[in-house]
């Protein structure tokens, strides 16, 4: 049952309240991302800006390539601290946010560098093709390429039999949209152990928390989202078919997931409906919702970033 009390304004503490009202200003002072080329918007994203600065990349990391359904496909790897960890105990297969438009492998290395050393796990992201240039399958595709390799030669490879995956935002949609692709058409139900959802858009057809947003860009706003769905999915396509948003699937048979939301999040819907769907077909796991937590506000150092952070470290060690 969720606790009602996360959605009183008194439960957001002084620090969530101030730094959303940073993001805001610093968003409104830039200029509106759809009124600049693409490939702008891209690049200011990986340099960061005063609204996302940008995370430091991982001197560890390393790149393996495996066959891609549209020819190489490559994965940022990064592994645990050897001092601390003398066998893996697992592996997690990250796939990045950005609406399936913005975004790369290399843009959160801090956040696989702790988990792989939190939990011994050896950390991959999937570098896969952006839209609008490849709209859909093409991200699901190259995700559903890259979890099949880690469930075959990968986990030989590495050496281990823990798998787990997960993303934010886009990302999350497309590990729901994965698992769904190796229990469908690989007979794969259970490749892995469970699954970290963080903000996840699981409704391409937009939730009513969308869909009533606004304009305000608290990270992203009404418009941006819709954008995104719309450069993803082509005309004439469903939105709300199972194969496109999975918060129409058949969820039965999946492993247990840790969904994380804050409640000042236009996603919130996507999350609240997603995971009491995953709890009716029985697959089971854990919902934190974060009051006034932003969309993805784990991006941003603060007091309850490192409680949701702890939490997704233990909800991982635990699958090892």
């Amino acid at each position: 049952m969720i606790d009602h009390a996360l959605f009183d304004p008194a439960t957001i503490d002084p620090e969530t309240h101030r730094l959303n009202a940073e993001i805001v200003a610093a968003h409104a002072a830039q200029a509106d991302p759809w009124s600049i080329p693409l490939s702008e918007v891209r690049a200011r994203r990986r340099q960061g800006t005063q609204a996302s600065p940008a995370m430091p990349r991982s001197a560890r990391a390393e790149t393996v390539v495996i066959d891609g359904p549209d020819g190489p496909l490559s994965l940022r790897l990064i592994r645990p601290d050897a001092r601390k960890w003398k066998k893996l105990r697992g592996a997690y297969l990250h796939i990045h946010r950005g609406g399936w438009v913005w975004g790369a492998a290399d843009e959160q290395d801090p956040w696989l560098e702790r988990i792989a050393d939190a939990c011994g796990f050896v950390c991959l992201s999937v570098e896969y093709r952006l839209a609008p240039e490849h709209p859909y399958p093409a991200a699901l595709e190259d995700c559903e390429a890259a979890a099949l390799w880690l469930a075959g030669p990968g986990k030989a490879e590495f050496g281990i039999s823990a798998l787990t995956i997960g993303g934010e935002s886009a990302g999350a949609h497309l590990a729901v949209m994965t698992l769904l692709r190796l229990r469908d058409r690989h007979n794969l139900p259970r490749a892995f152990r469970g699954a970290n959802l963080n903000a996840g858009f699981f409704d391409l057809g937009l939730t009513p928390s969308v869909r009533n947003w606004g304009e305000t860009r608290l990270v992203v706003n009404t418009q941006d989202l819709t954008t995104f769905a719309n450069d993803y999915v082509r005309d004439g396509i469903d939105r709300r078919r199972p194969d496109v948003s999975p918060l129409y699937a058949e969820l039965k048979g999946l492993p247990p997931a840790l969904f994380s939301v804050g409640t000042h999040d236009p996603l919130l819907d996507d999350t609240l409906y997603m995971s009491s769907r995953w709890a009716a077909a029985g697959n089971g796991g854990h919902t934190a919702i974060y009051p006034g937590g932003c969309h993805v506000f784990v991006r941003y150092p603060g007091a309850m970033t490192e409680r949701a952070l702890e939490l997704i470290d233990r909800f991982l060690m635990a699958l090892a």
